[in-house]
């Protein structure tokens, strides 16, 4: 059985401890999702099943075709894309390479001769000889067109070259396939086209992402670490939530039951432990030992409070975009584009990787000229405004603090502290200077300005990034709940079903201006129906 074991693993840094005594057993034919929040050590947990990197106590068992998504996009500059994914089946590759080296040789000898005939079994076995047609059909599937299969990967953009080690992973029908965030800079059609391929994979799957429908549509199970352990749930990540809100719920109202039941006991034994009834007193003191409350962990899980209010609302007609048009020397963003945005419309932004989306935001906020064309903001309007690269617009020479009172100066230390509080800066962490920040600080940080500033219309280009599942769903509530407009880039679906009441697709036929949800999007468009992550 391909399974994959792991046996008493513990893991610490420095004081922190990430998992202690872990033991899971990870099934062939199964698909774990691995999930927990930033910290909890998800990416730690997935070396040591890869056995990049050794635990400090106990050991892991695993497959010898065990697949793992590789992370360094730089890694095969000087390689042909093809050749990158037929990597990832290395006894295949390997006897490719040794068969090429033989036959490149003056003069052939028997035992070269015999060596041959064994490399040539060797990749019959394995597929060798559709090899190539198979790589090339992962590619596709992934969105790699195939002009750049005989391309070097030095020659790809950088998500691109992310896709190929994802093709690399999934290639050669591998007994155990670990993947780290594998929907990252990938398209909806992308997306859907892994969601398909994993649905049949009959190995042991591990993987973790931030994309909760794509847990729900792959996972068999989810894999949860926290409390300092990894406990199996049977289902998705949305029934895994369900069950694990369930299980605390149920042992917190035993909890309070034995508590009263006890705080009786002890009010008996106050009133007759001097009298006459030492034997009932007595009785029930051993009922009190009995009534042991069941140990309730801390859980490491922090949700973010996010809310998003305005200051004074806009005119009515909050956005006129008239005849826009923008082109790039390789593609045209938009042509002629007219839409009218009222006050309270949520608009998402969807479509491939590098169809213009970012520029779409750049030109919302005037960060960007179009070539023609205007765009007209209403009375009142005040933009808030969350770049794809957002690190640029926070400045490294403060801290959190200070960063965000340089917004409202009026505000008093309090109020920023309450604001950083609810994004997760406890006590002194709003000093931590902002070169430090990780990726989701980052975009928390930027959260609590915008909560600060209180604008009446939002821009967030994929404000997802970086963020956990909690997040997420933190920002999806508030998305939901704000009274403003707003325009959101993403490629998170659940978040897109749940907010967008409008919304503009970037597809082959030109940009289009759906009125409606998500869903009814799909209906309507179907295959056509894009959302994608990316930069112009």
């Amino acid at each position: 059985m391909a399974n994959i074991q792991v046996t008493g693993v513990t893991k610490a840094y420095g004081t922190k401890k990430l998992f202690e005594d872990v033991n899971v057993s990870f099934s062939e034919g199964r698909r774990y999702g691995l999930t927990g929040p930033n910290g909890a050590g998800k990416s730690t947990f997935m070396k040591i099943l890869a056995g990049e990197l050794e635990p400090d106590t106990g050991t892991v068992s695993r497959p010898k075709r065990t697949s793992v998504l590789k992370q360094d996009q730089y890694a095969y500059e000087d390689v042909r894309v093809l050749d990158v994914v037929m990597m990832g089946n290395k006894p295949l590759w390997e006897a490719m390479q040794e068969k090429e080296k033989l036959l490149s040789l003056p003069e052939i000898g028997e035992a070269e001769g015999v060596r041959l005939g064994e490399l040539e079994m060797i990749i019959a076995e394995e597929d060798g000889y559709t090899a190539e047609a198979d790589a090339g059909d992962l590619l596709i599937g992934l969105g790699i067109p195939i002009e750049d299969h005989d391309r070097q990967m030095r020659e790809l953009q950088g998500g691109l070259k992310l896709r190929v080690l994802l093709a690399q992973a999934i290639f050669g029908k591998p007994e155990a396939l670990l993947l780290d965030e594998p929907t990252n800079n990938l398209d909806l059609d992308s997306i859907r086209w892994l969601e398909r391929h994993l649905e049949n994979y009959q190995g042991v799957l591990i993987t973790i992402s931030h994309d909760r429908h794509f847990l729900n549509a792959v996972c068999t199970h989810i894999a949860d670490i926290d409390y300092n352990t990894i406990i199996v749930y049977t289902g998705g990540y949305d029934d895994m939530v369900m069950a694990k809100s369930q299980i605390r719920a149920r042992v917190e109202a035993e909890n309070a039951e034995k508590q009263k039941k006890i705080a009786q006991l002890q009010d008996f034994i106050a009133r007759f432990s001097a009298g006459t009834r030492a034997s009932q007193v007595q009785s029930r003191k051993k009922q009190i030992e009995k009534l042991q409350l069941s140990d309730l962990k801390r859980s490491n899980i922090e949700r973010p409070f996010i809310k998003f209010e305005q200051k004074r609302p806009s005119g009515k007609q909050t956005l006129t975009i008239e005849g826009l048009t923008k082109r790039w020397p390789d593609k045209t963003i938009c042509e002629n584009f007219d839409a009218l945005v009222l006050r309270g419309e949520k608009v998402a932004i969807i479509g491939r990787s590098g169809v213009g989306k970012t520029t779409m935001c750049k030109m919302l906020v005037g960060d960007l000229e179009p070539d023609a064309g205007k765009i007209t903001w209403g009375h009142e309007a005040s933009v808030g405004y969350l770049a794809q690269d957002h690190r640029e617009s926070i400045p490294d020479n403060t801290t959190a603090a200070a960063w965000l009172h340089s917004f409202d100066e009026k505000a008093t230390n309090e109020e920023v502290r309450g604001l950083l509080g609810r994004m997760l800066f406890k006590g002194e962490e709003g000093l931590k200077p902002t070169h430090a920040l990780s990726g989701g600080e980052g975009v928390r940080l930027v959260f609590a300005k915008l909560m600060l500033t209180k604008d009446n219309v939002l821009v967030l280009d994929e404000p997802t990034n970086h963020l956990d599942l909690e997040s997420i769903v933190a920002l999806g509530d508030a998305l939901e709940r704000y009274e403003g407009t707003c325009f959101v880039v993403s490629h998170d679906r659940e978040l897109i079903s749940g907010f967008a009441t409008r919304i503009w697709a970037f597809t082959e036929n030109g940009l289009i201006d759906f009125k409606g949800g998500y869903e009814e999007f799909l209906e309507k468009y179907g295959d056509q129906a894009p959302a994608a992550k990316g930069k112009r």
